[in-house]
């Protein structure tokens, strides 16, 4: 049986804490699946590369708008996605053959479960350790759908590498996922149907930006909200997936060439027989971590999709840093700051948010002013002919600082980085407004005209 001082369970950013000053631990890094985690292979890095080109697609209906006449000739779909991973593909090999050859650490690749709270059992091996990093990471949801087992169907893990551009999908699901693919493949080319329990897409966001993304979305795919799939079965002739539904009109059916269940990702805590480690996990199945990123047994940490509900990739590198720190430091303990994360939703438009929802703000008790800046009320704005997209502030009354930020539009996950670095460092509003150069007439200044219609 093997010993080591350390076991780090996941390989996405869990595989970033051993560096240098690791090199007299013995360590052992264990992940049954793809190296290098979500973010890498199925998650952030190929859906933006294949968000970019559907930018591009999507490109001639804004650009008639403004008098220029674009074409859109083909999408070749799989020059695409080998594009993507012909790139990503050997990031992975390379990245698993790099820290297989580390003299210091040894690879597991088999699924793993605790025995005791020191005790792993790997594939067909045993090994102990002083101590563990859960980054197990997370996997898609699959909804319990009368019928879904008897057909092909794809979630965010698969569907990138369709061996062909579907000239129909159906979507299920209104988060983030289900956004950005909708995006995507209408944009290509492709029939795409959405299907939402609930009555707006992105739920979780700001009530105005949600429900004017819904509005906007609504106008590329064909939206079914308030409605809920019955069954699923095979299409008549053996291609393709029919899917029924029970909506505000009562039942209905969609059949298409590919269906994409994005009902969003659950954590992998479940996998490790958490409870012989003496780990606790949440109701909602996240590993129980404290501000250090402890376990509720001390020897053992967790960080990224399997103890944060964020399920950012962001989140995870900054925890794996609190981790790898406190590691090294155990005298000396240093906590992660989860007060202001960011998200962003790379669809068409972008979202991006910090913070409380003004509906969440009043919730809590405080008392807030909300201001909102549209797009097309700065020059940029006018250049775009924007009438869709805008900026909302939320701040505390009595403070005036922010409390949270909200934007829909172009480059919406860029411009909001302001506002994260207002809010995490406690700047107020106006200086931040007034106490800089902004860039005339850049499209940053929809932001400080955001600023500046907050009291002073």
């Amino acid at each position: 049986m093997q010993h080591f001082d350390l076991v780090i369970i996941g390989s996405g950013s869990g595989n970033s804490i051993p560096d240098e000053r690791f090199a007299d631990l013995s360590i052992a890094l264990v992940d049954k699946g793809v190296f290098g985690g979500t973010c890498l292979n199925v998650g952030c890095i190929p859906t933006k590369m294949f968000v970019h080109p559907a930018d591009l697609a999507a490109s001639p209906g804004h650009a008639a708008r403004l008098g220029v006449d674009l074409e859109l000739r083909a999408v070749h779909f799989a020059e695409i996605r080998d594009r993507i991973f012909g790139r990503i593909d050997p990031i992975s090999e390379g990245g698993l053959k790099w820290r297989s050859s580390n003299e210091n650490v040894i690879v597991f690749r088999e699924p793993a479960h605790f025995l005791d709270p020191h005790t792993l059992r790997v594939g067909d091996e045993t090994i102990t350790a002083d101590r563990f990093v859960l980054a197990a990471g997370s996997r898609p949801i699959i909804p319990d759908v009368p019928g879904l087992d008897s057909v092909r169907y794809h979630t965010s893990d698969t569907v990138m590498r369709l061996p062909e551009l579907p000239r129909s999908m159906v979507i299920v699901g209104g988060g983030y996922i289900g956004a950005e693919f909708a995006h995507v493949f209408s944009s290509y080319g492709t029939r795409v149907t959405v299907v939402v329990r609930g009555d707006r897409m992105l739920r979780g966001e700001d009530a105005e930006v949600s429900e004017r993304f819904t509005d906007l979305i609504r106008r590329r795919v064909d939206l079914r909200t308030g409605t809920a799939v019955t069954a699923v079965r095979p299409a008549g002739g053996g291609s393709g997936v029919t899917v029924s539904l029970d909506g505000p009109d009562g039942a209905a059916e969609v059949t298409a060439d590919v269906l994409l269940v994005a009902t969003g990702r659950a954590p992998n805590g479940d996998t490790l027989a958490l409870d012989a480690a003496g780990v606790a996990v949440g109701e909602d199945g996240y590993v129980v971590v404290d501000a250090h990123q402890r376990t509720t047994a001390e020897h053992i940490w967790a960080l990224g999709d399997v103890a944060s509900p964020d399920q950012l990739k962001h989140v995870a590198n900054h925890e794996a840093r609190v981790v790898q720190h406190n590691l090294l430091h155990p005298d000396a303990l240093v906590e992660a700051d989860h007060r202001f994360v960011p998200h962003a939703v790379f669809s068409d438009p972008q979202v991006a948010s910090v913070g409380l929802t003004e509906d969440r703000a009043r919730e809590q008790g405080l008392d807030v002013v909300a201001v909102t800046q549209q797009y097309g009320d700065v020059a940029f704005g006018w250049a775009m002919e924007d009438t869709d997209h805008f900026v909302k502030l939320v701040a505390d009354r009595r403070t005036g600082l922010l409390v949270g930020a909200h934007l829909i539009g172009p480059e919406a996950s860029s411009l909001i980085q302001t506002l994260i670095q207002a809010m995490s460092f406690g700047q107020h509003p106006h200086a931040v407004a007034r106490g800089q150069y902004w860039i005339h007439p850049a499209l940053a200044e929809v932001v400080e005209n955001a600023l500046l219609k907050l009291p002073a």
